[in-house]
């Protein structure tokens, strides 16, 4: 199989890589369906369970989003692909911005963020304008916005007006550009396997968060006494271990209800062991796809913290209403927010290892 797949040229291996992602959400997608039908017809399992597997299956969503719009990108090319995360970009700052309020006076910003700074970010991307695209929007825009917004004549809140937009930016746009970024990167004996570099970044990414998401769930904290009270027969050996051991009250419980180290910790384990037995569809070695995935989780995994601490001063539980966007994007943010902050350390981290 190894030596069928190397025999294959470049877009032929990608195209294979994917075409196994595919078969592979399509049968856990099935199995998620069916088991849906049968516990709509005869439930057997209790409201904890419930919840647990509609978690799970907007996680498989979420999965099937990235791969679908990654698909796309590959598919049509780095330049097609550019201008698709210039939409998602597009679309996640209006969700951003809708949801945070804002005055007459923000009114030139706004013009300003979404119709000139982000299609110049973009197009400095897609034409491989790397130096000055990594800085155009940490120094000129975050300059520029609270120029014009003093235009406007309006200080009421003036420097949480500004820092509002310029983090919705920063989130939005600068995170976001990043991901195409990786499709223009090049290094020696590489040539046209880009795509495996942004399917190896999101692939770790989000193996981190579902592990994370998953033990958090699984092992929800029970205090040492109810731990000790519970009969042996409700809890194997095994299990009170894992318990033991994962189980740990949430670290931050006005921000999030499932972060704790002890899954923290497992979702970063696991995550760059699987990035590291990925490193045959990179150009990096073993030791450097575990760094690089290990990097690329710490921050996709603090970020997605960043984003719920956001949603909690907004008062939201998610971006969308239950799931569907107010802007009709249907939660981007929720979907893409783990990405925002991983891409730019991730690309960044790569480039000044490699030196490309």
């Amino acid at each position: 199989m190894n030596a069928f797949l190397r025999g294959l040229t470049p877009p032929q291996q990608v195209a294979a890589l994917f075409l196994i992602v595919f078969g592979v959400l399509t049968i856990v997608s099935i199995g998620t369906l069916l088991v849906g039908l049968r516990e709509r017809r005869n439930a057997a399992h209790g409201e904890a369970w419930m919840r647990e597997f509609q978690d799970f299956r907007a996680l498989l969503r979420t999965t099937w989003f990235m791969v679908v719009v990654f698909w796309i990108g590959w598919a049509l090319g780095a330049g097609v692909a550019t201008v698709l995360f210039g939409l998602i970009s597009f679309f996640a700052l209006r969700e951003f911005i809708t949801l945070s309020p804002t005055r007459r006076g923000d009114h030139r910003s706004l013009i300003l963020a979404f119709f000139v700074v982000l299609p110049i970010q973009f197009v400095l991307v897609g034409t491989a304008h790397f130096d000055l695209f990594t800085v155009f929007i940490p120094v000129y825009v975050f300059i520029a916005i609270p120029v014009v917004s003093a235009l406007s004549n309006d200080s009421s809140h003036f420097l949480e007006r500004n820092a509002k937009l310029q983090w919705g930016i920063t989130v939005c746009v600068y995170g976001l550009s990043h991901v195409p970024a990786l499709l223009l990167l090049t290094f020696p004996g590489y040539e046209g396997k880009s795509a495996f570099l942004v399917f190896f970044l999101v692939f770790v990414v989000q193996t981190c968060m579902v592990v994370q998401h998953l033990i958090a769930r699984r092992f929800a904290y029970i205090s040492p006494e109810d731990l000790a009270a519970k009969p042996a027969r409700h809890l194997s050996p095994l299990r009170r271990t894992l318990q033991k051991w994962l189980a740990r009250q949430p670290f931050a419980p006005n921000i999030s209800r499932s972060f704790n180290w002890a899954s923290w910790g497992a979702g970063m384990v696991i995550a760059s062991v699987v990035g590291a037995l990925m490193s045959f569809i990179t150009p990096f070695k073993f030791g450097q796809a575990l760094a690089m995935a290990l990097i690329a989780c710490v921050a996709g995994s603090m970020g997605h913290l960043v984003m719920k601490a956001l949603k909690r001063d907004r008062g939201i539980p998610n971006w969308g209403k239950k799931g569907v966007g107010v802007t009709g994007a249907n939660g981007l943010l929720d979907r893409v927010d783990a990405l925002c902050f991983a891409a730019p350390i991730f690309f960044h981290s790569v480039r000044w290892y490699f030196g490309v």
